[in-house]
C-alpha cells in the first residue's frame, strides 16, 4: 500500500517553509543583533565597548544582553579606563500599559558597577556621559523606557594618583523607577517615583523621589538620607584631601529638594557623631601632622553639642537653575546653634516641597541672633507699639 507524500501537498509545503525560516531567523538573530551592538560600541567617540552574548525571548518580548563593558577611550594613546559594566541587562516590553494602548518598555540591569576616574571623568563631563549612555540605550532599546531597575549596583569615585589610591563607593545599590512615561496616565503634577537604596561604609543610604519627567522644566521633590556612615573607613579620602585621618566618627546626611518652573528649594544637613581626630594610633605622625590633626579635632570640639556629641549644620540651597544662591552664613549659623542652644535632629524636616517654591525669592531679614535662636522677625507695627 502507497502513501501519499504530506510535502506534495501545497499549504504544507509553505507552512513547513515558514516554520523553517522562523526557526532559521530564530538562530540567526541573535548574532546579527550582537554584531550590530559591538560595532556600535566599537564606533562610539571617547568610549570603546564589548558584549559577550546575547539571548532572545520572544515569547515575552525581550532579549538580555550578557557581560557588557563600556570604557572611556583616549583617542591619542588609546588607553582604556573603566566606566561602566554590568552582567546583564534585560530589555522588554511592558505588557501591563500595552493592554492601556502604550507601547513602552523596561529596563534591568543586574550587577551593574559605574566608575567615575579623577582626571578621567570630571563633574562638568558628567553630563555629557550620562548623554552618551541615554543615547546608547536608545540605539538598544527603540521603545520609551518606561520602568528602570537596577539590583546590586555600586559606584565608585577613584583617584589612582593620589596617595594612598582612592576609591570611594556606594554598594548593594538598589533603584526602581516607575511611570517615566505616565504610561497609567497618572493625574498628578508628579506621576514618576524613584526609590534607592544603598550601603554606605557600614551604614545606609535611602533616596524617595517623585517627579515629571515629561514636563518642560525640571520638576520633582526628593528627600534622602545616609545614616551610621563609619568615618574610619573613609580615612584614605581625609588623608588626600584633609591631610589628617580620624580614630572614631560616624556620619550622617539628610537632605530634601524640590523643583518646579525653572525654580528648586532644599537644604543639605550633615552630621558627624562621636568624633575623634587624634588618638593613641598617631604617635608615630610627624609633628606638623600632630599640630593639624590636634587643631582639627580642638575645632570639633568646640563647635560639639555636648549634649548629643555631634557636629551639625544645615545648609540652604535654593534659586532658579541660572542663578542658584547658597547660603553660607546660614551654614555658619546653624553650626553655631547645633553647638551652643539646640542640637540639630539626626533626620529629614519633612520641610520642603512644591508649596515651598514660592517663598524661594522672599529674602530672610532676620538679624545675627533671631537667625542663631530661629525665632521670627518682629512686625513693624509691633516695633511702634
Amino acid at each position: 500500500m502507497a502513501f501519499a507524500n504530506p510535502f506534495r501537498n501545497k499549504k504544507i509545503r509553505i507552512f513547513t517553509i515558514v516554520v523553517g525560516a522562523l526557526i532559521l531567523v530564530r538562530l540567526l538573530l541573535p548574532y546579527i543583533i550582537l554584531h550590530y551592538a559591538n560595532k556600535s560600541l566599537a564606533n562610539m567617540p571617547d568610549y570603546y565597548g564589548h558584549i559577550d552574548d546575547i539571548d532572545l525571548s520572544i515569547y515575552r518580548g525581550a532579549y538580555q544582553i550578557n557581560d557588557m563593558f563600556l570604557n572611556k577611550l583616549d583617542e591619542k594613546s588609546k588607553k582604556q579606563t573603566e566606566f561602566f559594566k554590568t552582567r546583564n541587562i534585560d530589555l522588554a516590553i511592558e505588557w501591563k500599559p500595552l493592554f492601556k494602548g502604550s507601547l513602552v518598555g523596561q529596563l534591568e540591569f543586574d550587577s551593574p558597577t559605574l566608575i567615575f576616574t579623577k582626571d578621567k571623568t570630571e563633574l562638568d563631563d558628567v553630563q555629557k556621559d550620562t548623554n552618551d549612555f541615554r543615547k546608547l540605550l536608545k540605539d538598544f532599546m527603540p521603545l520609551k523606557v518606561n520602568t528602570f531597575e537596577i539590583r546590586n549596583g555600586s559606584i565608585h569615585y577613584i583617584n589612582p594618583n593620589s596617595t594612598p589610591k582612592l576609591d570611594i563607593f556606594l554598594t548593594d545599590t538598589y533603584a526602581l523607577a516607575k511611570n517615566l512615561t505616565n504610561a497609567d496616565e497618572n493625574a498628578n503634577v508628579l506621576p514618576s517615583t524613584v526609590n534607592a537604596r544603598a550601603n554606605v561604609y557600614t551604614g545606609t543610604m535611602v533616596l524617595n523621589m517623585k517627579l515629571n519627567p515629561l514636563a518642560e522644566d525640571v520638576a520633582f521633590d526628593l528627600n534622602a538620607e545616609i545614616k551610621n556612615s563609619n568615618l574610619v573607613l573613609l580615612n584614605d579620602f581625609f588623608k588626600v584631601y584633609g591631610h589628617f585621618d580620624v580614630n572614631k566618627g560616624n556620619f550622617g546626611l539628610y537632605t530634601e529638594f524640590a523643583a518646579k518652573d525653572g525654580k528648586f528649594k532644599g537644604y543639605v544637613k550633615p552630621i558627624i557623631k562621636d568624633l575623634d581626630v587624634l588618638g593613641p594610633e598617631d604617635r608615630k605622625d610627624s609633628f606638623f601632622q600632630k599640630i593639624w590633626e590636634a587643631l582639627a579635632g580642638g575645632v570639633s570640639k568646640v563647635l560639639e553639642n555636648p549634649s548629643k556629641d555631634q557636629v551639625a549644620t544645615k545648609v540652604a540651597i535654593e534659586g532658579s537653575f541660572e542663578s542658584p544662591r547658597t547660603r553660607t552664613i546660614d551654614a555658619i549659623f546653624e553650626l553655631l546653634r547645633n553647638a551652643f542652644i539646640r542640637a540639630l535632629v539626626p533626620t529629614v524636616d519633612n520641610q520642603i516641597t512644591l508649596r515651598s517654591l514660592k517663598d524661594v525669592t522672599k529674602e530672610d531679614n532676620r538679624n545675627l541672633i533671631q537667625k542663631i535662636f530661629n525665632k521670627k522677625p518682629k512686625e513693624k507695627d509691633e516695633k511702634k507699639k
